[in-house]
């Protein structure tokens, strides 16, 4: 690796981490550019790795401000939970050790893809990293259709869906009690947002794990609301007019980097428990 990108948040000790990983990379005769995340796009073709340093937000904001970069992403922890981050700051030394003699790994995610469409047959896409959210606008119930690749499932009601993948089984889908699911496998998770189950509505209390070639469908109704909201990895999009709601395992991939072995299990320990 001769090129490497840091982005970094406003936080005056990611400035401070930020600025030391760059003189130690600059040591060692590799070039280092250093991003805001609050920047604009920027191009990906000569850079060999992404470094964030931050927490979970700024590593997922950094990931979409690179337009996806297909080079490998890496996060240093400056947050608070920081569970994509596996740099801490006291590992930063040895890191550096590893990128220099080569002795990393990478692993595949593949990103989800949700596909809002409005009445007039025009799709906007959203590409996701954890999850993407389906809810109602200013916090109204949702009624909405669901079907599994054709296959009607229910009629939901409730506050949304949050449609994950495997590795953001972890982030907004287990605080609302779904599955955690090994990053590896390349799943679809449903999980309802304060479904309503009463005489009047009947809906899934529980999230349900498919493999990712399955496609969700959602066909909200529009009697009165014709607007939906979808929450991209925490970023809000208000669409219009819409009609229905496609999200499947899209052809993207992004890459994370790896200077450990397998440290999933012992990672979900810290954090959660």
């Amino acid at each position: 690796m001769r090129n490497i990108r840091i982005f970094l948040n406003e936080y005056p000790q990611s400035i401070e981490i930020a600025n030391e990983i760059e003189d130690r990379f600059k040591n060692v005769g590799i070039t280092t550019t250093l991003t805001d995340i609050n920047g604009r796009v920027v191009n990906n073709d000569h850079f060999d790795l992404n470094i964030v340093v931050g927490g979970d937000g700024s590593f997922l904001r950094a990931i979409k401000l690179s337009n996806f970069s297909s080079s490998p992403f890496i996060g240093v922890n400056t947050g608070s939970l920081g569970f994509f981050q596996e740099i801490d700051v006291s590992d930063i030394p040895q890191f550096i050790h590893s990128v220099v003699a080569k002795d990393y790994w990478t692993s595949p995610l593949r990103l989800l893809k949700c596909t809002a469409y409005r009445n007039d047959g025009v799709g906007e896409e959203f590409l996701c990293v954890n999850e993407a959210l389906v809810k109602g606008v200013n916090s109204k119930v949702l009624h909405m259709d669901v079907h599994i690749s054709g296959h009607f499932l229910e009629s939901f009601s409730g506050d949304g869906m949050i449609i994950s993948t495997a590795i953001g089984s972890t982030a907004y889908n287990y605080s609302v009690g779904g599955a955690i699911v090994y990053p590896a496998y390349e799943i679809i998770e449903l999980s309802p947002l304060a479904p309503i189950s009463s005489a009047s509505y009947r809906s899934l209390l529980n999230s349900i794990v498919m493999p990712g070639r399955f496609e969700v469908e959602l066909y909200p109704e529009t009697r009165y609301d014709k607007e939906i909201l979808i929450v991209q990895d925490g970023e809000e999009h208000m669409v219009r007019d819409i009609k229905y709601i496609t999200v499947t395992m899209s052809n993207v991939y992004i890459y994370r980097l790896h200077i450990k072995d397998d440290n999933y299990w012992s990672n979900l320990r810290e954090k959660f428990i």
